[in-house]
């Protein structure tokens, strides 16, 4: 006669085990939008440019795309920025000055190599964007837009969602931190064409510059392996001058207003009309996406829990047999 495991054991078990079906390790493949902050391939690379930066392995951050145009010369690159949602893109208001760039440009997502898209990269064109209603080009205050693309992009292993930070986020705390893009490695250096990544310190010579506005300054998480969209990388004195650190527009300050935008929010009147720019090619479909910036809520302590849990369950189930 087989053993079974005392009732009060399973239960105990259960809620792991939900965890564990409802919801994949950092390091694990996500092939749908359902969460964010994931970093599927990096992992495997054992979690291996800009001014004194690395070049980033393809895949390394996964939510960052090109914005293009082909004013632009080479391959077009004019800013970054992250996708967030399945459908939406953010990132600087300052690269949007002029309506036509926006209605002219196509947004690359999955990329390393820009002048080398393989299968996994997607592109898409731009049906909407919206730029804070109280951007100052002069001052850069406020210095953020949001991109809708013509269709929703499909998730996979170069392409993930971006997370970002609602209020309860101690980002003060997080020190892990990155930025990316495809600027200048230096400031008179040919613009490269795949990503790099960077940690900014003050010291300088290590800085994000001119083409990686718009992208991503991201942080990870202290107990889990996802990474939070904490900035938008805005303006700067030069490329990584010593003491004059990059300047980030705070994801965290504008979460209200960019759940707004999406329509995730009900909207508080403006004093000023939204500028708006929108791509009469394509009509605008209704909001499916209704649960933005989730990340995956599993840190690797649960997963240990579970595992010790498990060890304890065998061995009294060993000493019963015996």
């Amino acid at each position: 006669m087989g053993c079974r495991a005392p009732p009060g054991a399973m239960l105990l078990l259960l809620p792991l085990v939900v965890l564990l079906a409802a919801c994949r390790p950092g390091h694990g493949f996500s092939g749908s939008c359902d969460t964010c902050g994931l970093r599927p391939i990096a992992y495997h690379y054992n979690n291996m440019r800009i001014v004194g930066g690395t070049e980033a392995l393809h895949g390394s951050w996964p939510w960052i795309v090109s914005i293009q145009n082909p004013r632009f010369s080479g391959t077009g690159h004019m800013c970054g920025g992250s996708l967030i949602t399945p459908q939406w893109v953010l990132s600087a208001a300052h690269c949007f000055g002029r309506p036509n760039y926006i209605l002219e440009s196509r947004v690359v997502i999955g990329a390393n190599d820009l002048t080398h898209l393989g299968q996994e990269v997607e592109v898409h064109t731009i049906r909407r964007a919206i730029l804070h209603e109280y951007f100052n080009n002069k001052t850069m205050i406020n210095d953020i837009a949001l991109l809708e693309l013509d269709r929703p992009v499909h998730c996979s292993y170069y392409i993930q969602l971006a997370c970002v930070p609602d209020p309860s986020l101690r980002v003060s705390e997080l020190t892990d931190c990155y930025v990316s893009g495809w600027g200048h490695m230096g400031m008179r250096s040919a613009a490269p064409t795949q990503t790099a990544e960077v940690l900014q310190e003050a010291k300088g010579g290590i800085d994000t510059c001119q083409g990686d506005s718009g992208g991503p300054l991201m942080c990870k998480d202290k107990t889990a392996d996802y990474f939070w969209l904490i900035g938008v990388t805005s303006w700067g004195k030069g490329c990584g001058r010593i003491q004059q650190p990059g300047v980030y527009a705070s994801t965290q300050y504008f979460r209200n207003w960019i759940l707004v935008q999406m329509g995730l929010l009900p909207a508080e009147a403006p004093t000023t009309p939204y500028p708006v720019y929108i791509s009469t090619s394509y009509e605008r479909p209704k909001p499916t996406y209704s649960s933005p910036f989730r990340p995956c809520p599993f840190p690797r302590q649960k997963l240990l829990d579970f595992f010790n849990l498990l060890q304890e369950l065998l061995q009294g189930l060993r000493g019963k047999k015996a």
